[in-house]
């Protein structure tokens, strides 16, 4: 059943099933290729502890910031976990044809057969002339303004179920269901669960409406959440997917054997969202190096304001804010992403959360 593979299975003393949000986070004096070898540590050990799944979000143009493939990364994770659900958190859907999603993540489900969700935003993820750069187009809206179409038409593809007449009729999604009489019959029983992606109300609302899981990124507009999952479940109408809402919230959360490294941390992600504001990304700093940065009153203002939605601290302290957190949004879910400098820490702070939770071991 559909819904069975949206839902997820409560493991120790968490209040709902904990799950991961990964960036592919390169620090300064680090490669890409260390920070995706620290995906596959991740996903291994995540999956060890019992979170019950683990996405990858899809940036461009940003040096810190390893995920602008994100189908790449979750066959090349597929081959290394047996458990743990694999999704993207997420695809931007008007950056992409939705017939080329529509294989990519055929083939994921091939390749992982039960275990790979389909989320999807309408951001670009990225700025304004990357994104031109990747739809083709000098009208950066157009994507976004079209997405509801373009959903409506990535899900025809995944179901193989355009109507007679309808020049993509006789086109076919493979690996994916070919339906009817057509050659091969039906490939696949499966395909991946679509969610939708938002930071504001209206992928709420078109979730709710299609009866849809929604994924809301508190971790990036906290003051949005509780408005935004409040008009998903008011609006929800049951579906062929969920017969009752369903909401999971992406959670900055980084927990340390060392509070004052913590702060640190929170620091730097500070300072790298305010490069990345400005228009000059570029590697995940070093906390020696935001120690020393000296912060204008904006800067300082930002940074306040930022890291104020971080649950950070010792093990104990962040499972207490998570736990406060869950209980203030009424979240069926909690996505965790990691934030540090190295991909030490970001292990380190997987397993502090797990052991504070009771997850089971390997």
């Amino acid at each position: 059943m559909v819904a069975d593979e949206i839902r997820g299975v409560v493991q120790g003393t968490a209040p709902v099933p904990l799950s991961v949000l990964d960036l592919v986070t390169v620090g300064a004096g680090s490669t890409a290729t260390d920070a995706l070898r620290t995906s596959v540590d991740l996903a291994r050990f995540t999956e060890s502890r019992g979170f019950h799944r683990y996405w990858v979000a899809e940036h461009h143009s940003m040096p810190g910031v390893a995920s602008s493939s994100p189908a790449v990364i979750l066959a090349h994770l597929a081959a290394h976990t047996d458990r743990i659900r694999l999704g993207s958190g997420g695809v931007m859907l008007p950056n992409h044809a939705p017939l080329v999603i529509a294989e990519q993540f055929g083939t994921l489900e091939a390749l992982a057969p039960g275990r790979v969700d389909l989320g999807l935003g309408r951001a670009p993820g990225t700025d304004g002339a990357t994104a031109a750069a990747l739809r083709r187009t000098d009208t950066l809206n157009e994507g976004a303004d079209d997405f509801p179409q373009q959903l409506l038409e990535l899900t025809r593809f995944l179901d193989d179920d355009f109507p007679d007449g309808h020049p993509y009729r006789r086109i076919h999604a493979i690996p994916g269901p070919i339906q009817g009489s057509s050659p091969g019959g039906v490939q696949s029983p499966h395909r991946p669960p679509v969610w939708l992606l938002g930071s504001s109300g209206f992928s709420a609302r078109l979730a709710a409406a299609l009866g849809l899981p929604f994924a809301f990124a508190h971790h990036f507009s906290a003051q949005n959440t509780v408005p935004a999952l409040e008009l998903y479940r008011e609006s929800f109408r049951p579906s062929e997917v969920l017969d009752e809402p369903y909401a999971l919230i992406g959670v900055s959360a980084l927990a340390t054997d060392d509070e004052r490294e913590a702060r640190r941390q929170t620091r730097a992600m500070a300072l790298n969202m305010i490069r990345l504001r400005t228009g000059r990304p570029g590697l995940f700093p070093d906390p020696d190096e935001a120690e020393k940065h000296e912060f204008s009153p904006y800067e300082e203002e930002f940074a306040q304001s930022w890291t104020a939605n971080i649950v950070h601290g010792s093990a104990q302290e962040v499972r207490a804010g998570l736990d406060a957190l869950q209980k203030r949004t009424g979240a069926d879910e909690l996505m965790l992403t990691s934030h540090a400098h190295t991909g030490k820490l970001r292990l380190r702070s997987y397993e502090l959360i797990a052991d504070a939770y009771g997850l089971p071991t390997a």
